[in-house]
């Protein structure tokens, strides 16, 4: 084999391994972001159901304090 095939050759192979790393670093750059959004959601429904729980027991409070002032004023 020549000296310029191998040289051909060892390129190739550079090239590839680069290739490979640049790759590799992109997926874990995706898994990383991936990840982050995972956990992102899970707050937000987290902060979402305590937020619904909070709005449901006022709502309650509202439905009672009304019926309180609609008895109070049937009876005045």
């Amino acid at each position: 084999m020549s000296t310029n095939g191998r040289n051909a050759i060892q390129t190739q192979i550079q090239q590839d391994w680069a290739n490979r790393e640049y790759i590799e670093i992109i997926t874990g750059s995706i898994k990383k972001i991936a990840d982050f959004l995972n956990s992102f959601d899970m707050s937000c429904r987290a902060r979402l159901a305590t937020l619904n729980e909070k709005l449901t027991s006022l709502e309650r409070r509202i439905e009672y304090l009304e019926a309180r002032v609609r008895t109070s004023k049937g009876q005045t």
